[in-house]
């Protein structure tokens, strides 16, 4: 059933254990009906990627996941040829002199094509009847300018032609999730092409909520002191700032070794579980004080 309202995209996506919040959930909601990509920008660890995954949870279909990369292409985006089962096909049709000639159109058919995540989402969304796959396009702004375009190409009317095979057209087109870190700007051609939204990190009581979610057996106690610590530690202009990912991470290490609070120690055994860069860790390190008082004070 496709959602009413975003209020229906709220209350679905929190039943996937995601917590998107009213601007986000509008966004999802009007890329849906428009049947336009959605567009996610924002900082590392806000979130971004989990839109795909809890989708396509929600509806009961593919997620199909394009990684981008420096230098990806096209061919390594929608298909490739199975060289070496063309290869060991040659071979065990070779009867010697005078055999059949094994034609072209039975080595570059079907049964030697390797489907790569856009053709995926395109060819097989038959499959899936009235759910639609879920593309998720992910860290477009590591890819160059030639793939942006060709991205652009595919996005306006969801076809994929192979020279030797013919054109695939989507049944049901995908619902098209495109994420950037914003490492670099990506073009307004394809920012037009899509519904914008930039995912921010999430105020404290929603992300207390996000960590209770994810680590339910941790007590709300831990988990609004570990939020706390980490807001702090985001506002500190660290190398590296903290995402969702890393609270949630570190309430769950807290839990593991049986700490219901944090203290100095705990904070100083652990950050390895929310800082990645040894001058952010050290730097922490010094702040010790300031951060327990932050992640223990009232509010």
């Amino acid at each position: 059933m496709p959602p009413g309202s975003p209020d229906d995209v709220e209350r679905a996506l929190r039943a996937q254990g995601y917590l998107p919040g009213d601007g986000l959930s509008t966004a999802i909601f009007l890329a849906i009906e428009l049947r336009r990509p959605l567009f996610l920008e924002g900082e590392p660890g806000v979130g971004k990627t989990e839109v795909g995954n809890a989708l396509a949870r929600w509806f009961g279909s593919e997620l199909v996941r394009l990684q981008c990369y420096e230098g990806i292409d096209a061919h390594q985006a929608i298909y490739e040829w199975d060289y070496q089962r063309q290869l060991l096909y040659l071979r065990a049709h070779d009867r010697g002199p005078g055999s059949p000639i094994v034609g072209e159109d039975e080595l570059f058919s079907e049964r030697f094509l390797i489907r790569r995540p856009l053709l995926q989402a395109i060819a097989g969304t038959e499959a899936h009847g009235s759910a639609p796959p879920v593309l998720l396009i992910d860290e477009i702004d590591r890819a160059d300018d030639e793939f942006e375009a060709f991205l652009l190409e595919i996005l306006a009317d969801f076809t994929v032609t192979v020279p030797e095979v013919g054109t695939f057209r989507a049944e049901v087109p995908p619902v098209v999730v495109l994420t950037s870190n914003r490492t670099r700007d990506v073009h307004d051609a394809l920012k037009r092409r899509a519904l914008y939204h930039w995912v921010e990190h999430p105020d404290l009581e929603r992300e207390v909520a996000i960590v209770l979610t994810r680590v339910p057996e941790a007590s709300e106690q831990l988990a609004r002191q570990v939020t706390r610590a980490v807001q702090a530690l985001r506002s500190m202009g660290l190398y590296k700032a903290p995402g969702v990912a890393e609270t949630i991470d570190w309430a769950r290490a807290l839990h593991t070794l049986g700490r219901d609070v944090l203290d100095e120690t705990s904070v100083a055994r652990t950050l390895g579980a929310v800082l990645k860069y040894r001058e952010d860790a050290e730097r922490a390190r010094t702040e010790l004080g300031p951060l327990l008082e932050a992640a223990t004070g009232h509010g």
